[in-house]
């Protein structure tokens, strides 16, 4: 069998057909590229029309279908932030609608599917969907729905970020994707999510204005509810305005409830309406004004069952209708014969006054198509309130005007009463004033009175210099002997005296005060010269020198005086006072019975006293204090039995100072107690290594120590601490400590004799009851003054002989040791052991020295 062999073609033939299969192919690229501008501007229309998600995305569906086999396809999206996918859209004819496109699946919900890996992969992907879930990573069987023959997905991205995929795939066998589909979709990709977006993002939109609108239609409701309630409020407003000025017009009864009538008709139906009000005391009920269109009367009646009453008894507003008041009355709580006429709606609130209910209001209709209601309820409740309070202001109002009129009927029976009360009331205020500008005792002016006075001057002298005027300033020398030693009354009597003697000694306008006890002051408010002033006071020593005759014995009576000159550096009262009493102070040290002027001088000391207030508070923090002993010898052999403990300063540019430079100021400025006792350590501890086991200690004691009942034993807890028995400690007073308080000084002096503590009496012959000291506190000791061991030895000393003598035998009759000091001379010596004087101390024997230079 032959075989034709076809004939060869003409080049030119072929170059034709080439030409044919190249405009061909131009062509199916045209179409395809036409296909797919057609698509892309149908997705471009559709996002842009009105169509709803779901209209859209099947719109989109049909765009892809022409471009491509789509018959299965899906859009996902993916939300990164929140980590959920959801499916737009999803057709697929072996698998239905397994997703929902209004649900959110969170990425937990979706972790083993193909779409979340493909959106983890974020590249497009083609092939068997069991091959393309292998490369993935899922299991067989994980990728969920029904395996395809092919499938094609591509990322929907922005800005490197995956949004979604669009995938298609394919149950028929032949039926496959191409390369060339996998671009087109990817192009397609890109605009699908343009056009999802913007669809999302008109719907959100839409959302928005749609709830925004409902927000503002609710607004718009709320703020017509409030301009409807705002309304009603200034109505309420003004009708409770209305009401308030009733209280304060000038018309009748009938006119004002009338008036409240009308105001109340203007915010609910008042065409039956009716005030009821209880009495006094609760027992009736009136009825000031009413209308009611049943034609009733209501007269006053006991409070009982009516409707009116109940509402009181219930002290809340009421709104019942016919059939709530026939159970009322069913139930015993209102009287059908009191209530009258049924009332369709009855209304009622309670009047509150400040002591409860005081009556009721009430409005009622007897009209089948007029019907109380709850907000009507609510009005006529806050209208109440007013009412009440108008009808309170009114009847206050009345009561006033009843009041006024009893008054004035009142005022002219107490006029001529009251003139009688004024007069008597003058004099007592006079009496009164005169009290308390005058001392009770002797009705001198006191001090309130002369601080008054002294104002005055002060004032009167810097509007003229010129003037001048001086200020006395008295104390009664030893007032405290009388008072201790007659009696108080005694005492009473004499300042008496004194006040009187004084008022002698002066003329108007000069008066005389007392200031307290027994201080009294004159000032003299025309005293050009301090001459004159010496006179008054020269005048009152001498009237005061005069004997006093009191309870049937004679009494010498003198004063010392600090006299204060007026000058321009005063600004004050209490300055003059204080220098006045400078002044009197001064007298006093300087041996009583006298005056001192003021001056510079005496201010210069009272600063010199401030100044050593200081410097002696440094001392104690600085430990300048020191302890010096003084021995005290046997004079027949010269032995040491003992040491009298001295307190020395060692200043710092003074140099060493003895007590009478500095104790004095420090008994002013209430240091003595504090360097007493810095006085007491010192001396204990330097003095352990001197005294052995048969010499005495011996230390001072100041008058302020007797004012603690602890004394005894905190002296003794430091003497032990020290190594000082107590049977070694001698502790040395002077009888004007014993005078101060001597019930204290009893006690206090008992608690160390029974401790063992030896007690002497310093400087003994001085004071003034000195015997009586003797008996009167458990003394071991008396120290006889220098001032009688001084003319000892001299030409004629039968005085002080004869004192000495006297004194060393009472002594010896009490069996009492006696020490005499201030020995300073041989001859002193001589005579004291020739009158049989056993201890001495002084210069003689040893001046006082630190510790370290006696052992």
């Amino acid at each position: 069998m032959s075989h034709e062999r076809p004939d060869p073609l003409d080049p030119t033939e072929m170059t034709e057909a080439g030409a044919i299969q190249r405009l061909q192919a131009s062509v199916q690229r045209l179409e395809h590229s036409e296909r797919l501008q057609r698509a892309l501007f149908a997705i471009a229309d559709m996002a842009a029309s009105g169509l709803d998600m779901q209209s859209l995305m099947e719109g989109l569906h049909r765009s892809i279908a022409q471009l491509m086999y789509a018959e299965n396809f899906f859009i996902a999206q993916h939300d990164p932030e929140r980590g959920t996918i959801r499916f737009l859209y999803f057709s697929d004819v072996m698998d239905g609608q397994i997703y929902r496109p209004d649900q959110e699946y969170t990425v937990d919900q979706v972790r083993d599917t193909i779409t979340l890996r493909l959106i983890q992969a974020a590249r497009p992907m083609r092939g068997p969907s069991d091959e393309i879930a292998r490369a993935l990573g899922l299991e067989r069987g994980h990728g969920v729905g029904t395996p395809s023959v092919d499938f094609m997905a591509v990322p929907m991205c922005r800005d490197d970020q995956v949004l979604g995929i669009l995938a298609v795939q394919s149950y028929e066998e032949g039926q496959s994707y191409t390369q060339s589909d996998e671009h087109v979709l990817a192009f397609v990709a890109g605009h699908v999510l343009n056009a999802v977006e913007r669809k999302q993002g008109q719907e959100a939109l839409e959302r928005r204005v749609a709830e925004r609108t409902r927000e503002l239609a609710c607004a718009n409701t709320k703020l017509q509810e409030q301009v409807r309630e705002s309304e009603r409020a200034a109505h309420l407003q003004t009708t409770l305005y209305r009401i308030a000025a009733l209280s304060h017009g000038e018309d009748g009864n009938e006119a004002f409830y009338r008036g409240i009538h009308q105001a109340v008709g203007e915010l609910l139906d008042a065409e039956s309406f009716c005030i009821a009000l209880m009495s006094a005391d609760g027992q009736w009920l009136d009825f000031p004004y009413y209308v009611d269109s049943s034609g009733a009367e209501l007269l006053r009646r006991p409070m009982g069952r009516g409707m009116s009453e109940y509402a009181i008894r219930c002290a809340q507003t009421l709104l019942v209708d016919e059939g709530e008041v026939d159970a009322l009355i069913a139930q015993g709580e209102v009287d059908a014969v009191t209530y009258g006429t049924p009332a369709v709606s009855w209304l009622g609130a309670p009047l509150m006054g400040a002591r409860g209910v005081m009556g009721v209001v009430v409005v009622q209709s007897y009209r089948s198509d007029l019907h109380y209601t709850q907000q009507d309820a609510e009005l006529l409740t806050f209208v109440s309130y007013q009412i009440a309070n108008t009808l309170q202001r009114r009847q206050q109002a009345e009561a006033l005007q009843t009041l006024n009129a009893e008054l004035e009927e009142r005022v002219q029976e107490r006029t001529q009463e009251l003139r009688r009360q004024i007069v008597v009331r003058e004099r007592a205020q006079k009496q009164l004033k005169h009290q308390v500008m005058h001392d009770s005792l002797t009705g001198l002016p006191n001090r309130l009175y002369l601080r008054e006075r002294l104002e005055r001057a002060l004032a009167a002298q810097k509007l003229d210099p010129e003037r001048s005027f001086a200020l006395l300033y008295l104390d009664v020398d030893r007032f405290k002997l009388f008072n201790d030693g007659l009696g108080h009354g005694v005492g009473d009597e004499v300042l008496r005296i004194v006040s009187a003697r004084m008022a002698d000694c002066v003329r108007a306008p000069d008066i005389v005060g007392r200031l307290s006890g027994d201080e009294f002051a004159v000032l003299l408010e025309n005293c050009p010269q301090p001459f004159s002033a010496c006179l008054v006071a020269e005048r009152i020593q001498a009237r005061m020198a005069e004997a006093i005759e009191v309870g049937g014995r004679q009494l010498h009576v003198s004063v010392s005086i600090g006299i204060a000159m007026s000058r321009q550096v005063y600004q004050t009262v209490d300055q003059l006072l204080h220098d006045a009493d400078t002044a009197l102070y001064r007298a006093k040290a300087a041996g009583r019975r006298r005056f001192v002027m003021f001056d510079e001088t005496l201010h210069a000391s009272a600063m010199n006293v401030l100044d050593l207030e200081q410097q002696m508070r440094d001392a104690l923090e600085q430990a300048q204090f020191a302890a010096y002993f003084q021995p005290i010898v046997r004079l027949a052999d010269g032995s040491v039995t003992g040491y009298e403990a001295l307190i020395r300063w060692q200043h710092p540019t003074l140099g060493l100072l003895e007590p009478g430079q500095f104790l004095p100021a420090a008994e002013k400025t209430g240091l003595i107690e504090a360097i007493d006792w810095h006085m007491y350590g010192l001396a204990c501890r330097a003095a352990s290594g001197l005294l052995g086991r048969d010499k005495i200690l011996n230390i001072n004691i100041s008058p302020c120590h007797f004012h603690s009942r602890n004394f005894p034993k905190r002296l003794l807890d430091l003497a032990a601490r020290a190594g000082v028995a107590a049977d070694q400690l001698c502790v040395e007073v002077i009888e004007s400590s014993l005078l101060a308080d001597p019930d204290a000084a009893t006690e206090i002096l008992g608690s160390l004799h029974e401790a063992g503590v030896r007690i002497a009496l310093d400087d003994f012959g001085t004071g003034y009851s000195s015997l009586s000291h003797v008996h009167r506190f458990p003394l071991r000791t008396l120290k006889i003054d220098r001032s009688f061991i001084a003319p000892l030895g001299l030409d004629s000393p039968k005085r002080s002989t004869a004192i000495v003598a006297a004194v060393l035998g009472l002594a010896q009759s009490l069996n009492l040791g006696v020490v005499a000091e201030g020995v300073e001379t041989a001859a002193q010596q001589d005579a004291l052991l020739s009158m049989g004087c056993v201890h001495a101390q002084g210069f003689l024997f040893g001046r006082p020295a630190p510790a370290t230079a006696l052992s």
